[in-house]
């Protein structure tokens, strides 16, 4: 397999990543064929797979907006993929150009885009680390330059918690990163779950062992599970709630049925 310019030197392109796969479902071209492979077995069980990264980004994008709306002007942006049409500093900067964001993944491709992307932006940056290890982020020098702990941040887990198994205890990541961020403080979320998908949880399943097939479980957890996530906050109205119905710009019945599988929230920090 030919290695192509973009392509980091240290990673393995025989092996598919998470964050390439996610760029396939969006449309993305910095993915490889093992990527493409494995996307197309996991939409075999659940075709409407690129319909559910598609509302994800359109939720993010609308929390996003909230945020900057409600004066938030600092963003930190975990397992944030590879970069697309739409990004966190793109959408916030937009709305805010003094707008500063964090961006946070451990693919070596999402990083190296990422950085590229961010080229001359002196307002955002990107972190390689993990959300495993939260003291790493917030002790990393891009943190300490461009997000003022002592101040509200809104703080992005996007699809990302799903792929944090029980026994690396993502609960207690994301305790200790709340308890590093100032009242008034956003946690945006989403999580995907068996509730809302519509077709049996059974078909669903074998989606999941794709992802299992490639060493990066993909954990199914229930609302009420993906609500123990928001301890510390107090949600914003509508709640947790599937993605299409958090303060949509058009009428949810006129969305794909794929797109209520999961379920999002954004939640203020007391």
């Amino acid at each position: 397999m030919e290695r192509p310019a973009w392509a980091p030197r240290s990673i393995d392109i025989s092996v598919p990543s998470v964050s390439r796969i996610y760029d396939y479902y969006l449309g993305g071209s910095y993915n490889f064929e093992v990527d493409r492979e494995a996307a197309r077995k996991a939409m075999r069980h659940l075709p409407g797979l690129p319909k559910i990264m598609q509302a994800n980004r359109a939720f993010m994008r609308r929390a996003v907006r909230y945020a900057v709306g409600t004066g938030i002007d600092q963003f930190l942006d975990i397992g944030s993929g590879i970069p697309t049409f739409g990004n966190v500093h793109e959408v916030a900067q937009a709305a805010n150009p003094g707008a500063r964001v964090v961006y946070v993944d451990h693919d070596p491709v999402a990083v190296a885009h990422s950085e590229a992307v961010l080229t001359g932006n002196e307002d955002a940056d990107v972190v390689a680390a993990d959300l495993r290890k939260p003291q790493e982020i917030l002790s990393s020098p891009q943190v300490e330059r461009l997000i003022d702990l002592n101040r509200p941040v809104a703080l992005l887990l996007v699809a990302i918690l799903h792929f944090v198994e029980d026994a690396d205890d993502p609960y207690e990541a994301v305790a200790q990163l709340r308890y590093a961020l100032a009242p008034g403080s956003l946690l945006v979320l989403t999580h995907a779950s068996y509730e809302g998908i519509p077709l049996p949880a059974e078909r669903a399943e074998g989606a999941v062992d794709v992802y299992k097939d490639i060493r990066n479980p993909l954990i199914m957890r229930s609302r009420a599970e993906i609500a123990r996530f928001f301890e510390g906050y107090d949600m914003v109205e509508p709640g947790l709630v599937p993605m299409p119905h958090w303060r949509p710009e058009s009428a949810p019945e006129d969305e794909d049925p794929y797109a209520f599988s999961g379920f999002a929230g954004v939640g203020i920090a007391a």
